[in-house]
Protein backbone atom coordinates (compact mmCIF):
# COMPACT_ATOMS: atom_id res chain seq x y z
CA UNK A 1 0.00 0.00 0.00
CA UNK A 2 1.71 3.24 -1.08
CA UNK A 3 2.23 5.43 1.98
CA UNK A 4 1.32 9.44 0.52
CA UNK A 5 3.12 12.73 1.97
CA UNK A 6 1.05 15.36 4.12
CA UNK A 7 1.55 18.94 4.73
CA UNK A 8 2.19 18.78 8.64
CA UNK A 9 6.04 19.61 8.41
CA UNK A 10 5.89 22.04 5.99
CA UNK A 11 2.86 23.88 7.55
CA UNK A 12 4.37 24.01 11.00
CA UNK A 13 7.80 25.60 9.88
CA UNK A 14 5.76 27.78 7.19
CA UNK A 15 3.78 29.01 10.43
CA UNK A 16 7.17 29.51 12.38
CA UNK A 17 9.07 31.27 9.65
CA UNK A 18 5.56 33.66 8.77
CA UNK A 19 5.74 34.57 13.62
CA UNK A 20 9.36 34.28 13.27
CA UNK A 21 10.42 36.88 10.25
CA UNK A 22 7.11 39.33 10.91
CA UNK A 23 6.50 38.70 7.05
CA UNK A 24 4.55 36.05 5.14
CA UNK A 25 7.57 33.65 4.76
CA UNK A 26 8.21 30.50 1.90
CA UNK A 27 10.18 27.44 1.52
CA UNK A 28 11.29 24.90 -0.98
CA UNK A 29 11.33 21.08 -1.26
CA UNK A 30 14.22 19.45 -2.81
CA UNK A 31 15.41 16.19 -3.49
CA UNK A 32 18.17 14.39 -5.67
CA UNK A 33 17.66 11.93 -8.51
CA UNK A 34 20.59 9.58 -9.79
CA UNK A 35 22.82 9.94 -7.38
CA UNK A 36 23.30 6.03 -7.99
CA UNK A 37 23.48 6.00 -11.26
CA UNK A 38 26.59 4.98 -13.55
CA UNK A 39 25.88 7.16 -16.83
CA UNK A 40 24.20 10.77 -17.19
CA UNK A 41 23.98 13.83 -15.03
CA UNK A 42 22.24 13.82 -11.30
CA UNK A 43 19.21 15.98 -11.36
CA UNK A 44 17.07 17.85 -8.25
CA UNK A 45 14.15 19.04 -8.27
CA UNK A 46 12.69 22.09 -5.92
CA UNK A 47 9.38 23.02 -5.38
CA UNK A 48 8.77 26.48 -3.74
CA UNK A 49 5.23 27.17 -1.32
CA UNK A 50 3.97 29.37 1.17
CA UNK A 51 1.83 30.28 3.39
CA UNK A 52 -1.04 31.28 1.56
CA UNK A 53 0.04 28.14 -1.10
CA UNK A 54 -3.33 26.16 -2.27
CA UNK A 55 -3.60 22.43 -0.93
CA UNK A 56 -1.50 20.17 -2.54
CA UNK A 57 -2.75 17.87 -4.98
CA UNK A 58 -3.67 14.29 -4.08
CA UNK A 59 -1.36 11.33 -4.46
CA UNK A 60 2.05 12.87 -3.81
CA UNK A 61 4.63 10.36 -2.42
CA UNK A 62 8.35 9.19 -3.05
CA UNK A 63 8.75 8.89 -6.43
CA UNK A 64 10.07 5.70 -6.54
CA UNK A 65 6.66 3.84 -5.40
CA UNK A 66 4.59 5.79 -7.81
CA UNK A 67 4.18 4.05 -11.09
CA UNK A 68 5.70 5.91 -14.53
CA UNK A 69 2.08 6.67 -15.10
CA UNK A 70 1.33 7.97 -11.78
CA UNK A 71 4.48 10.28 -11.55
CA UNK A 72 3.66 11.40 -15.60
CA UNK A 73 0.10 12.56 -14.04
CA UNK A 74 1.45 13.99 -11.16
CA UNK A 75 3.58 16.97 -12.88
CA UNK A 76 0.69 19.16 -14.23
CA UNK A 77 -1.00 19.83 -11.34
CA UNK A 78 2.13 19.73 -9.55
CA UNK A 79 3.39 22.97 -11.22
CA UNK A 80 -0.74 24.15 -11.34
CA UNK A 81 0.18 23.93 -7.62
CA UNK A 82 3.24 26.07 -6.92
CA UNK A 83 6.38 26.97 -8.80
CA UNK A 84 8.82 24.21 -9.64
CA UNK A 85 12.44 23.58 -11.23
CA UNK A 86 15.01 20.48 -12.13
CA UNK A 87 18.53 21.27 -11.53
CA UNK A 88 20.89 19.33 -13.13
CA UNK A 89 24.79 18.53 -11.95
CA UNK A 90 27.00 17.70 -14.91
CA UNK A 91 28.33 14.11 -15.59
CA UNK A 92 32.08 16.52 -15.84
CA UNK A 93 31.27 17.68 -12.74
CA UNK A 94 30.43 14.07 -11.24
CA UNK A 95 33.97 13.25 -13.03
CA UNK A 96 36.20 15.87 -12.29
CA UNK A 97 34.92 17.05 -8.79
CA UNK A 98 32.72 14.47 -7.38
CA UNK A 99 28.82 13.29 -6.45
CA UNK A 100 27.96 16.23 -3.87
CA UNK A 101 29.64 19.10 -5.74
CA UNK A 102 27.48 17.84 -8.49
CA UNK A 103 24.49 17.53 -6.15
CA UNK A 104 24.85 21.25 -5.02
CA UNK A 105 25.58 22.45 -8.78
CA UNK A 106 22.11 21.25 -9.27
CA UNK A 107 20.42 22.52 -6.32
CA UNK A 108 21.78 25.87 -7.19
CA UNK A 109 20.81 25.80 -10.89
CA UNK A 110 17.47 24.44 -9.62
CA UNK A 111 17.02 27.24 -7.36
CA UNK A 112 17.83 29.91 -9.22
CA UNK A 113 14.82 28.85 -12.37
CA UNK A 114 12.32 29.68 -9.26
CA UNK A 115 10.95 33.29 -8.58
CA UNK A 116 12.23 34.07 -5.79
CA UNK A 117 14.64 32.73 -3.33
CA UNK A 118 13.02 30.71 -0.22
CA UNK A 119 13.51 31.76 3.63
CA UNK A 120 14.41 27.63 4.35
CA UNK A 121 15.22 24.48 2.47
CA UNK A 122 13.54 21.32 3.22
CA UNK A 123 16.51 18.60 1.96
CA UNK A 124 15.78 15.26 2.02
CA UNK A 125 17.82 12.83 4.01
CA UNK A 126 20.14 13.18 6.67
CA UNK A 127 23.35 15.06 4.85
CA UNK A 128 23.05 18.54 3.67
CA UNK A 129 24.65 18.57 0.02
CA UNK A 130 23.38 21.75 -0.45
CA UNK A 131 25.09 24.09 1.70
CA UNK A 132 28.76 24.97 0.29
CA UNK A 133 31.53 24.17 2.55
CA UNK A 134 33.80 26.72 0.65
CA UNK A 135 33.98 30.04 2.03
CA UNK A 136 35.01 31.54 -0.70
CA UNK A 137 32.17 30.55 -2.57
CA UNK A 138 30.23 33.46 -4.07
CA UNK A 139 27.14 31.65 -3.92
CA UNK A 140 25.35 32.10 -1.15
CA UNK A 141 22.66 28.73 -0.12
CA UNK A 142 19.56 29.64 1.88
CA UNK A 143 18.94 27.74 5.32
CA UNK A 144 18.58 24.50 5.22
CA UNK A 145 17.11 21.43 7.75
CA UNK A 146 17.50 18.02 6.46
CA UNK A 147 14.22 16.01 6.23
CA UNK A 148 14.91 11.87 6.54
CA UNK A 149 12.59 10.37 4.57
CA UNK A 150 11.13 13.61 3.53
CA UNK A 151 9.59 12.32 0.07
CA UNK A 152 7.85 10.00 2.20
CA UNK A 153 6.22 12.25 4.39
CA UNK A 154 6.24 15.55 3.28
CA UNK A 155 4.36 16.85 0.11
CA UNK A 156 6.67 19.44 -1.20
CA UNK A 157 9.41 17.18 -1.26
CA UNK A 158 7.58 14.33 -2.37
CA UNK A 159 6.67 16.65 -5.31
CA UNK A 160 10.59 17.90 -5.84
CA UNK A 161 11.18 13.76 -5.88
CA UNK A 162 8.66 13.45 -8.49
CA UNK A 163 9.69 16.41 -10.77
CA UNK A 164 13.39 15.79 -10.58
CA UNK A 165 12.60 11.73 -11.62
CA UNK A 166 10.34 12.73 -14.47
CA UNK A 167 12.50 14.91 -15.84
CA UNK A 168 16.01 12.95 -15.68
CA UNK A 169 14.16 9.92 -17.27
CA UNK A 170 13.04 11.51 -20.07
CA UNK A 171 16.84 13.33 -20.44
CA UNK A 172 18.16 9.20 -20.11
CA UNK A 173 15.71 8.29 -22.95
CA UNK A 174 16.97 11.35 -25.08
CA UNK A 175 20.33 10.44 -24.27
CA UNK A 176 20.10 6.67 -25.86
CA UNK A 177 21.08 7.05 -28.84
CA UNK A 178 21.05 3.23 -29.54
CA UNK A 179 24.72 2.28 -28.81
CA UNK A 180 23.29 -0.48 -26.70
CA UNK A 181 23.51 0.43 -23.62
CA UNK A 182 19.64 0.76 -22.90
CA UNK A 183 19.22 3.62 -20.93
CA UNK A 184 15.81 4.17 -22.11
CA UNK A 185 14.72 1.39 -19.93
CA UNK A 186 17.47 1.61 -17.07
CA UNK A 187 18.23 5.67 -17.06
CA UNK A 188 21.51 4.87 -16.44
CA UNK A 189 21.45 2.44 -13.66
CA UNK A 190 23.56 -0.33 -13.47
CA UNK A 191 20.86 -3.45 -14.77
CA UNK A 192 22.14 -6.52 -16.44
CA UNK A 193 22.37 -5.29 -20.43
CA UNK A 194 24.21 -1.85 -19.43
CA UNK A 195 26.81 -3.84 -17.36
CA UNK A 196 26.89 -5.74 -20.76
CA UNK A 197 27.07 -3.26 -23.06
CA UNK A 198 30.29 -1.68 -20.93
CA UNK A 199 31.63 -4.75 -20.79
CA UNK A 200 31.43 -5.29 -24.49
CA UNK A 201 31.71 -1.13 -25.96
CA UNK A 202 33.42 0.23 -22.82
CA UNK A 203 32.35 3.29 -21.71
CA UNK A 204 30.51 6.49 -23.35
CA UNK A 205 31.16 10.13 -22.65
CA UNK A 206 28.01 10.17 -20.92
CA UNK A 207 29.65 7.56 -18.08
CA UNK A 208 30.89 8.33 -14.69
CA UNK A 209 34.49 7.27 -15.37
CA UNK A 210 35.62 8.39 -12.32
CA UNK A 211 33.44 6.23 -10.70
CA UNK A 212 34.69 2.05 -10.76
CA UNK A 213 32.22 1.10 -13.39
CA UNK A 214 31.01 -2.65 -13.42
CA UNK A 215 32.26 -4.41 -16.10
CA UNK A 216 35.27 -2.27 -17.26
CA UNK A 217 38.65 -3.11 -16.36
CA UNK A 218 40.43 -0.82 -13.94
CA UNK A 219 43.88 -0.36 -13.17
Amino acid sequence: MTRFATRELEQRLLAELDESLGRPACLVGMDEVGRGSLAGPVAVGAVLIASDSPPPPTGLADSKVLSVKSRDELVHPIREWAPGAVGYGSVETINTRGIVPALREAGMNALAELPRQPDLVLLDGVHDWLTDADLFSSAATPPVRTVVKGDLTCTVIAAASILAKVARDSLMSRLDGGEGYSWSSNKGYASPSHIEALTLLGPHHHHRTAWKLPGVAHE
